[in-house]
Formats: structure tokens, C-alpha cells, sequence
């Protein structure tokens, strides 16, 4: 089971700020694709995966990361600083 957290407007377009997702997915990409097929407010979500950063377990990583000993998964748009 890993903790999966959306930010900003993947937060509004999925429509939940976290849940618990058991998943076999062996990377974030096989995560991505696994939500992908759930409904259609996640295809929307991760339609631009170019506009996506992820952080596991509070570092930021790649969607080809493993995701094996990882407790949480973070989505999130890019941040701009100011």
C-alpha cells in the first residue's frame, strides 16, 4: 500500500488531496499508467506528464523510478519561485 498525494490542479482534477493506492506498478510510470486505467478524471490529470514532477518519500525523482521499500508518492506541478 503507498500513500499518493496530489497538489495543486492534480488535486482539482482528481478530486481527492491523498489516498492509499495497492499497486503491483514496479516504477511511478507503471503507477501513472495504473491510475490511468482507473477513471477518467486521473487520464485527465496525468495527460501532460511533461508538466509533472514526483517526489518519493519527500525526494524528487523520475517517472522511472522504482518504487519498491517507497511509502509515499507525491504529484505535483512544477514550482516557481518568487
Amino acid at each position: 500500500m503507498i500513500d499518493v498525494l496530489y497538489f495543486a490542479w492534480l488535486r482539482e482534477r482528481i478530486g481527492v488531496p491523498r489516498e492509499q493506492v495497492e499497486t503491483s506498478a514496479a516504477t511511478v510510470a507503471d503507477l501513472v499508467a495504473e491510475l490511468v486505467a482507473r477513471e477518467e478524471r486521473y487520464a485527465l490529470a496525468f495527460a501532460d506528464r511533461a508538466s509533472l514532477r514526483v517526489a518519493l518519500d519527500q525526494q524528487l525523482a523520475g517517472f522511472d523510478a522504482p518504487l519498491a521499500g517507497v511509502r509515499e508518492v507525491a504529484f505535483f506541478p512544477p514550482m516557481t519561485g518568487g
